[in-house]
């Protein structure tokens, strides 16, 4: 996908969700803090900085799209087999009983 599909394909998600919350432009653009003529470039896929783009999708309460640059750690298959390695594979019985000795018996 081409850069200006990319920000025309956000652009339509932003109307999307606006619309579905039956909000106009001015009320989401008054709460994003923004002009009107901004979220109207927006919508039509016009540029925007990124900073806008999250003030619009906080107010539509969709900043959750935003998960998928979430970094996880991962961890290598070598590392993981170390590990696997590592773990406990028994159990030692540490209260260990007492042998009677010969002193304490009658023997």
């Amino acid at each position: 996908m081409s850069d200006s599909a990319l920000i025309k394909q956000l652009g339509a998600f932003v109307k999307h969700h606006r619309m579905e919350q039956n909000k106009t432009q001015d009320e989401l653009a008054a709460a994003a803090g923004i002009s009107r003529s901004t979220l109207s470039l927006m919508e039509r896929g016009e540029t925007f900085t990124i900073n806008t783009l999250i003030q619009v999708l906080r107010v539509l309460d969709q900043l959750s799209v935003l998960s998928v640059f979430e970094i996880k750690p991962s961890v290598r298959p070598l590392e993981l087999a170390r590990l696997q390695q590592e773990k406990r594979k028994r159990v030692r019985n540490t209260s260990k009983k007492k042998k009677p000795s010969n002193k304490d018996t009658d023997w």
